[in-house]
């Protein structure tokens, strides 16, 4: 689900993950605890933002796979990431029922197993505030993009208000264990921007959830047509390319 100006990432690293049994419960509490907000609105910005999909997709962290009914056809491929195991299977459940061919890899978003530059399109909705290494599955996300890739994105972010962050950073952590991993305050348009991305971003409200995490931003990022992807190969731990 998930911009921390005043949050160290590098703090966040050490966080105690969430629990695999809570993760199971949360992967069944999941559709229904945001089936309001889907009704609400980000079921539309689902199809709208998914409408831009092209090419080679690489969706990161699909959890229960709600993004499944709105990819559109003539895509060239389509392959999930998603690393807890009941998400995998909701989502394989949730694939069969769309008639919708696809692959899903057991891998976080800090370690695609994909090639420099050969992805068109990668897909983050309300992803980017659970992984534990924003920067790390940025650059990753950055790496896989061809030069004239794409970056779609839903993303709640830190608020503006300066009551809401507060609110915001002090319920963080609580929040935190409920959902999944995720940070309601993490600062994402500002460390997409520091990982060398273009981002073009509306902003929107996250209709029928609780407030803190009410700020959303939606677009598109693209990669500078002169960042080099081989920059980060040198950090990345070894794995099967495609």
């Amino acid at each position: 689900m998930t911009n921390i100006a005043s949050t160290d990432t590098r703090t966040e690293l050490h966080t105690r993950p969430p629990s695999t049994a809570w993760l199971r419960i949360l992967s069944l509490l999941y559709d229904p605890f945001v089936w309001l907000a889907e009704i609400a609105g980000m079921r539309r910005q689902r199809s709208a933002l998914l409408g831009n999909a092209r090419g080679r997709v690489v969706e990161i962290g699909a959890g229960t796979g709600l993004n499944v009914a709105h990819y559109p056809d003539g895509i060239a491929e389509l392959v999930f990431t998603e690393p807890v195991a009941a998400m995998r299977r909701r989502l394989t459940r949730r694939l069969q029922q769309h008639g919708r061919v696809a692959r899903i890899i057991d891998v976080p978003a800090e370690r695609l197993p994909m090639a420099d530059a050969s992805v068109d399109t990668v897909v983050s909705t309300l992803v980017l505030c659970t992984v534990n290494d924003p920067k790390g599955a940025l650059r990753e996300i950055a790496r896989v993009l061809r030069p004239d890739g794409q970056l779609l994105f839903i993303e709640h972010v830190r608020a503006g208000s300066r009551f809401l962050a507060a609110c915001q950073d002090k319920l963080d952590e609580p929040w935190r264990r409920f959902a999944g991993g995720c940070r309601c305050n993490r600062a994402t348009t500002e460390l997409m921007g520091a990982c060398g991305f273009t981002v073009a971003a509306d902003d929107a409200v996250w209709r029928g959830m609780p407030p803190i995490v009410h700020p959303l931003i939606v677009g598109r990022a693209t990669r500078p047509s002169g960042w080099l992807s081989t920059r980060w190969s040198s950090d990345r731990p070894g794995g099967p390319n495609e």
